[in-house]
């Protein structure tokens, strides 16, 4: 007979880890949460992720490709709106999703955000998607420039006060989207 442990994947893990923060928080929650509710020791998750942090950053990379980068390519790979528009409809579901997460998911927003400051290379990786999926809807969109990809990760940037999750405490405010509004209409004019 198969023990848990012969049979436990990296998938099932992180779920069980993504449950475990959700429950406890980021602060409280141990491997050995994780491995209590999966029915195995801690000496398992371990084989699968060398430390918490390891296991953390698994997390994060899970979280941010089902909640962030997923629906962003689909907006990406949306042809019904081309150029400025398009650009404006894939910033603005950043934004919406990264303030939704904050309000409403805080637990892994805040691991996310603890993750943010200590693995910077995931990080690094979603921002150079984010970046890839900006350049693309320039390129296809028409947008008259020699360097796309300077474009995206200038805009990208340039609307970081509304995404990027040192900035959470911020988005509270009901002046934040008007503000984005108001830095959105200086960047379409530079744009054009």
């Amino acid at each position: 007979m198969e023990k848990p442990s012969d049979i436990l994947t990296k998938e099932q893990i992180l779920i069980a880890t993504e449950d475990t923060l959700r429950r406890f928080g980021v602060a409280k929650s141990s491997v050995t949460d994780v491995a209590k509710v999966l029915g195995v020791s801690h000496g398992t998750i371990y084989r699968h992720f060398k430390s918490k942090a390891e296991l953390l950053e698994g997390v994060t990379e899970k979280w941010l490709n089902e909640k962030i980068i997923d629906p962003l390519t689909e907006i990406c790979q949306d042809s019904s709106v081309l150029g400025i528009p398009h650009l404006k409809q894939y910033i603005q579901t950043l934004i919406e999703l990264k303030q939704y997460y904050a309000r409403d998911d805080e637990e892994m927003f805040e691991m996310y955000t603890r993750v943010t400051e200590q693995a910077a290379d995931l990080i690094d990786q979603h921002i150079s998607h984010i970046v890839s999926q900006l350049a693309d809807i320039i390129v296809r969109g028409g947008i008259t420039t020699d360097q796309p990809a300077q474009l995206a990760r200038t805009l990208f940037h340039a609307t970081a006060r509304f995404h990027h999750p040192a900035h959470a405490y911020e988005w509270k405010s009901p002046a934040t989207q008007r503000e984005f509004l108001e830095v959105w209409m200086l960047l379409e004019k530079g744009i054009s």
